[in-house]
């Protein structure tokens, strides 16, 4: 019996020490429309939200009212928190010209980052971030919520094992009403619609998810060739950026169309994958179809209703925690991978540049 409880004793022991401590996070900005993920986050013993960074005051204090968090935890500057605490990672949740700045503070120290896609609002704010990155050896992740959809991740996988044969063309289309007209906050829309801020408009907050997805489908491929045309729409909301785009991205066997919009009358992150022998289509984050070809016109189609991704895959936050830790590695060129979203800055880059000068952007 002594032997029994010692190694009852012994497995428990071991059991404590396999956990991990809790990841103490920090929130870098509140302007961000998704703040609200982290902020409302349960309660797990994966991270601890130890400070926040927001130098507007009442917009701190009007969420810390709607939270439960304590402003004796908000800081003023990156500079100002780090003389106060010591954290392992921060989440960026300011606009996307300060994601640079933000992992210029913690890069040296050796403290992780995560930010809201895009990456950064330049190819050459990308190529200073990933510069740090491996000078100080951090984990630098990119965060999209069609990364949490079970149903790209069988699309990607169906797909692999083909289900459809060759690929072909890949049709990616993301966006929604526009900022003004689906209601996002103030301080939310003043950076949104703000070309040094955001890097652009439509062609940025939605053209990313596109390119990022086809650098995960591809395996990392850089395309040969961007063009790109964008149009303002809606002037009178969106005065100073574009708010609908169209970029083609073509490679030596296959193509994209990527088509990121303010306009669409309907929210949507949808993709469609044409191969030699079918389709797959990912229509939202649980339905995907699989057509395949009899004959001219005709064909067989299966759908699938799928759940949520499972852990830790269903929260980047747990993502983000777990591959610190170093209990999770992700694939090679996966959406949160900083080696994905190097060629997605680059893709985004050249379809602004395209889309400037109105000419194809030659990358191969």
């Amino acid at each position: 019996m002594k032997k029994i409880i010692a190694l009852l004793s012994l497995l428990f022991i071991s059991t404590l020490n396999a956990q991990d401590p809790p990841l103490r996070l920090v929130v870098a900005g509140l302007t961000h429309g998704h703040v609200g993920w982290i902020l409302s986050r349960e309660s797990n013993t994966d991270i601890n939200m130890v400070g926040i960074v927001e130098p507007n005051q009442k917009l701190a204090k009007k969420l810390s009212d709607e939270f439960g968090f304590s402003m004796d935890i908000v800081f003023n500057s990156m500079d100002e928190m780090l003389q106060n605490i010591s954290p392992d990672a921060v989440a960026a949740f300011g606009n996307i010209k300060d994601h640079l700045q933000v992992v210029q503070a913690c890069a040296p120290k050796g403290i992780h980052v995560m930010v809201e896609k895009p990456l950064a609002t330049t190819y050459d704010e990308a190529q200073q971030i990933k510069a740090l990155a491996d000078k100080h050896n951090i984990h630098v992740l990119t965060n999209y919520e069609t990364s949490w959809y079970e149903t790209n991740v069988k699309a990607i996988s169906m797909y692999r094992q083909g289900d459809i044969g060759e690929l072909r063309k890949v049709i990616i289309r993301d966006g929604h009403k526009g900022p003004k007209k689906i209601g996002v906050s103030n301080e939310f829309f003043e950076w949104l619609t703000d070309p040094q801020l955001n890097g652009g408009g439509a062609i940025t907050d939605f053209g990313c998810y596109g390119a990022n997805l086809m650098t995960w489908i591809t395996k990392g491929k850089k395309p040969n060739t961007v063009t790109a045309v964008t149009q303002q729409l809606q002037k009178e909301n969106n005065p100073k950026v574009d708010d609908d785009a169209t970029i083609i991205l073509t490679y030596d066997n296959e193509m994209a169309i990527l088509e990121p919009s303010w306009n669409w009358p309907i929210g949507r992150k949808d993709m469609e994958l044409y191969g030699t022998k079918g389709a797959i289509y990912s229509d939202n984050p649980t339905q995907l179809r699989l057509r395949l070809s009899k004959g001219y016109s005709d064909y067989t189609e299966e759908t699938f209703l799928l759940g949520e991704r499972k852990e830790p895959y269903n929260d980047p936050f747990a993502v983000f925690a777990a591959v610190i830790n170093g209990s999770l590695k992700l694939e090679p060129y996966n959406a949160y991978s900083l080696e994905n979203n190097m060629i997605t800055m680059l893709i985004l880059q050249s379809a602004i540049n395209s889309a400037k000068n109105g000419k194809t952007i030659q990358l191969n």
